[in-house]
């Protein structure tokens, strides 16, 4: 929990705060990024949620796949088709999550309430510290247990279960892997860049990249240059990619093919939770 005072609080002593929900792996997901999932409730569209919240479709879509990956079991489940075209809606478990946050939110307004009724000046305050907090700009960012370690004289191979169907493998150095104290069943965040995933077409691929992860194209975004495709995986996780708009003519990329996204276990950067 992070408690804020601008300058005009400071001087009325009226405390005013906000609960940030922190990755240990990137910037602090605010409480107010919640009001997606309540939009997402109500209307059962992406579209109509990003209005609601004020921000683009695009910056919408980015945070709820964002919290869906960070969750242990789907947030959001998305249907295709329709006479409106499909929407989106929350599991059981994105509801259950929701209520609780609405209650911590609760709680954490009486906290205030009950801290200004016993706060009588901030003189011996000179100030709030600010909170340093790791920012990463890795796209990809996966929750998920470490499920085997094979070590190395100088590497060590780690791989992550990031839902029951999917998994990642990590290649990290071993002085690393001490340090972290990196071990069976801890809970780590795995990020990918989004340029370092390549994508493909077809079933019988031969690479040598330990991680190839299979999907859906749910979202293609052209640029000028390149295009952001995005994949959704088993157990309702996603995988962001960057690449060419000519590599994307040539693998004739369209909204509901199979693909399969490659990346070196070199690729995957760790870190602790």
């Amino acid at each position: 929990m992070c408690i804020n005072i601008d300058d005009e609080d400071f001087f009325l002593a009226n405390l005013k705060g906000k609960i940030w929900l922190t990755e240990a792996a990137s910037k602090p997901l605010m409480l107010d990024q919640i009001d997606l999932l309540e939009a997402i409730a109500d209307t059962g569209s992406i579209t109509a949620a990003a209005k609601i919240a004020g921000v683009s479709y695009k910056t919408a879509w980015d945070r709820l796949e964002r919290i869906n990956n960070l969750s242990e079991q789907p947030l959001i489940e998305r249907s295709v088709g329709g006479s409106k075209g499909g929407g989106s809606t929350l599991t059981s478990y994105g509801k259950k999550m929701l209520n609780g946050f609405k209650q911590l939110q609760k709680q954490h307004n009486q906290f205030l309430e009950q801290l200004n009724q016993q706060l009588n000046s901030l003189d011996d305050v000179s100030k709030f510290m600010k909170s340093a907090l790791l920012q990463t700009s890795a796209r990809n960012q996966f929750l998920g247990n470490i499920i085997e370690i094979e070590t190395g004289a100088v590497n060590s191979e780690v791989q992550i279960q990031i839902s029951e169907q999917q998994r990642i493998v990590a290649m990290v150095t071993e002085q690393s892997r001490r340090e972290m104290k990196l071990v069976e069943g801890l809970s780590v965040i795995a990020m990918i860049k989004a340029s370092s995933v390549t994508l493909a077409v077809g079933d019988e691929l031969r690479v040598s990249a330990r991680n190839v992860l299979t999907g859906v194209l749910i979202n293609l975004d052209r640029g000028a240059v390149n295009a952001d495709v995005t994949i959704e995986l088993a157990g309702k996780k996603t995988l962001s990619a960057i690449i060419t708009n000519k590599s994307s003519d040539q693998l004739a990329l369209a909204e509901g093919m199979v693909l399969s996204a490659l990346f070196k276990a070199s690729s995957v950067i760790l870190m602790g939770t």
